[in-house]
């Protein structure tokens, strides 16, 4: 089982677009490659989804405690020839002055290789005391070589390589030369996804060309192939209860879905069934349904048209079947968006509207707290850490509005409360990870049961 950790000095140094390329390369060459991302993040793992081939998974530690990353990462693995591990931020960043929550910590709890990308954009001699400085800094990170990004030219990129030789001991990989097609675009909540970029695969596969050309991979190559044993751990999940159906929204407006969520929804007895708001006309026919995060104010215009989903999805509720929404997902179910100066009506199961602001209103990890209106079967006080990353902010709230949270650290719906209680819909602005800490899953199961239960099963309308 062998692992390469892509981690650089500072945030926007091309990390992804590297560990993209990389990812797609070594795939060229027949290897099975899986894919991590650090951190809450939703939109590179999408991207690394897509050019591995399989399913990205988050290693995070505000959401898992140490024996969890490291089953996380161990269990996903063992199924690969080489695993990619994309960091956030830089090397030794973090919230914890020491470092406990920092990419290098990380590094040390996997056990990986560090290849560090250095944008060398105004750099030449200055790239040796660099370099030097994150060795000294912490000797026991282990490097496998630099990868310098977006280099000025042939000139630029021989100088740097001169100056690494006679200063350093860091083996340069490859060197990508500045190339603005190879730029994936951003916007107000980081990347555009590859289910919204009509050109993704020709980027991605661009992409892949240029690190093919420009970088050695036969180093990353030999550390894949050296090791063909696999780590006999693997998680084993068991189904003792009766399926539950899920309808979980799953489109370009709607994609926010951690991938061992959805793993576990299905590995502790679930069907999950995913259907688009956009694209669809009803909901399909289950007993609950789940609406993820994602951007449903730039498809604004084709949520308002789609009338007959959303008196779908109210009818579903109306029912009295389980609905569970996360940012995006109670934004649409609120009753409009106002985006760019216009007013679009949504699902008008919330009584409040959205307004999209020019700043994140909410944005980072949060902590919550239980309140005695929470829906699932967990005590009150109960306190998880989860994260929100929101532009957006609800507006002329119904002021007899129930809440499931207390928020002790974030800003949720209006920064003291999150978590919208309207009998059984629960609608939060936090994004939740399934965890022993935050175990959301086994308790929204056990709730839709419940509720099957009380009404002596469920029908359709």
């Amino acid at each position: 089982m062998s692992g390469l950790y892509i981690s650089a000095a500072n945030k926007s140094s091309g990390k992804t677009t590297i560990t993209l390329g990389l990812a797609g390369a070594l795939k060229r060459r027949g290897l099975d490659i899986q894919s991590f991302k650090k951190g809450p993040d939703y939109i590179d793992p999408m991207w690394l989804s897509a050019s591995s081939g399989k399913p990205c998974y988050n290693l995070d530690f505000n959401t898992q405690d140490e024996s969890e990353i490291l089953n996380t990462y161990r269990s996903h693995s063992n199924k690969a020839a080489l695993s990619i591990v994309e960091g956030n931020k830089g090397l030794f960043d973090g919230l914890d002055v020491h470092g406990s929550d920092s990419n290098a910590a990380m590094v040390k709890l996997l056990g990986l290789g560090v290849i560090l990308v250095i944008d060398v954009q105004g750099i030449t001699r200055g790239i040796a005391p660099l370099l030097n400085g994150y060795r000294a800094f912490d000797p026991d990170i282990r490097y496998v070589g630099v990868i310098l990004n977006k280099v000025g030219g042939s000139r630029h990129e021989k100088k740097l390589r001169d100056v690494i030789a006679h200063y350093t001991n860091f083996s340069v990989l490859g060197a990508i030369h500045r190339d603005q097609n190879l730029v994936i675009a951003e916007r107000h909540l980081g990347l555009v996804t590859n289910t919204e970029d009509s050109c993704a695969d020709a980027h991605l596969s661009r992409i892949t060309d240029e690190v093919e050309s420009q970088i050695d991979l036969n180093p990353l190559i030999k550390l894949a192939r050296a090791d063909d044993k696999k780590d006999p751990f693997d998680q084993v999940e068991n189904c003792i209860h009766s399926v539950v159906k899920i309808g979980v929204a799953r489109d370009s407006a709607f994609n926010f879905y951690y991938a061992d969520d959805l793993d576990a929804l299905t590995g502790l007895g679930a069907e999950v069934i995913f259907f688009s708001p956009l694209e669809d006309e009803t909901v399909p026919e289950v007993d609950a349904l789940y609406l993820g995060g994602g951007f449903p104010e730039t498809h604004c215009t084709q949520l308002e048209l789609n009338q007959s989903m959303k008196q779908s999805i109210r009818r579903f509720w109306q029912s009295g079947r389980p609905v569970y929404a996360e940012c995006g997902g109670l934004m649409y179910l609120a009753r409009s968006i106002v985006w760019k100066g216009r007013k679009y009506a949504m699902a008008g199961i919330i009584p409040g509207d959205v307004e999209m602001q020019d700043r994140p209103v909410g944005r980072g990890y949060v902590q919550l707290q239980t309140t005695v209106n929470f829906p699932w079967s967990v005590d009150v006080d109960t306190r998880w850490n989860a994260h929100e990353f929101h532009y957006s902010k609800l507006v002329n709230v119904d002021p007899t509005m129930r809440y499931g949270y207390y928020v002790k650290r974030g800003y949720g719906i209006d920064g003291r409360s999150d978590g919208i209680v309207m009998d059984n819909l629960f609608a939060s602005y936090a994004h939740l990870r399934n965890t022993s800490g935050v175990p959301w899953i086994p308790n929204f199961i056990q709730y839709i049961r419940s509720r099957m239960q009380s009404k002596g099963g469920f029908h359709k309308l």
